[in-house]
């Protein structure tokens, strides 16, 4: 099955408004949706930024409600963008009360307003599963992270099992319209898509359903 819209070089407008305007509306529910959920992603989301440079600028794709906001590091500068204005209301609601020193900031993973090779490293939880493109996401954080620098993931992809994928792709629609995001991504295969290094995966949890990836950004 292949992501909508990978063959393009811009991102789908209907698709990108679409997208928004679904997480706008689930913005003030979403931390409570997720409230049993998070019990066990916390500590994914933890060791995940455990990995992040010690220094350096550090951008945050779908930065969303902020969850990842406790786990940035405080010698780093942590730019996190969303593309739900609502979500991102949230997230400053969420650094204002940690004191957080994240920047925080509308913007597209499908068009980074960021110059090329600018951030040292790129992290992303539970994002490109709702990116409308998701391989022209990859290609701009390959794009905006400097040459051998990292991209750290934490996503749920499509069930390798046959019976599984094939169950994930049928009700992959219904989820999409109710929820906004979809269950049945290829992401190892469209990170390698958009020309990033897959260096290290690991199964989290779900018979490999979630992963870690650490993905390198080739010279």
């Amino acid at each position: 099955m292949t992501d909508m819209n990978s063959n393009r070089d811009r991102p789908d407008p209907k698709q990108t408004a679409l997208a928004r305007a679904r997480y706008d509306r689930v913005a003030p529910l979403y931390d409570l949706m997720n409230l049993c959920s998070e019990f066990v992603y916390r500590r994914w989301r933890e060791w995940l930024w455990q990995q992040a440079p010690s220094r350096g600028r550090i951008l945050e794709v779908g930065v969303g409600t902020g969850r990842n906001i406790p786990y940035h590091l405080r010698d780093t500068q942590v730019i996190g963008i969303d593309l739900s204005p609502k979500m991102l209301a949230r997230a400053r609601r969420r650094k204002q009360k940690l004191k957080a020193h994240t920047e925080l900031a509308l913007g597209d993973a499908q068009a980074l307003d960021l110059p090329d090779a600018s951030v040292d490293a790129a992290f992303a939880t539970f994002v490109f599963c709702s990116v409308p493109d998701p391989v022209l996401g990859f290609r701009e954080l390959r794009r905006v992270v400097r040459p051998g620098g990292r991209v750290y993931l934490l996503e749920h992809v499509r069930s390798a099992n046959e019976f599984l994928g094939w169950l994930m792709d049928l009700i992959n629609p219904l989820v999409v319209a109710t929820m906004g995001f979809n269950i049945n991504r290829r992401t190892l295969e469209n990170i390698e898509k958009a020309g990033l290094e897959v260096e290290q995966t690991q199964n989290v949890g779900l018979g490999g359903i979630f992963k870690i990836i650490v993905a390198r950004s080739r010279s």
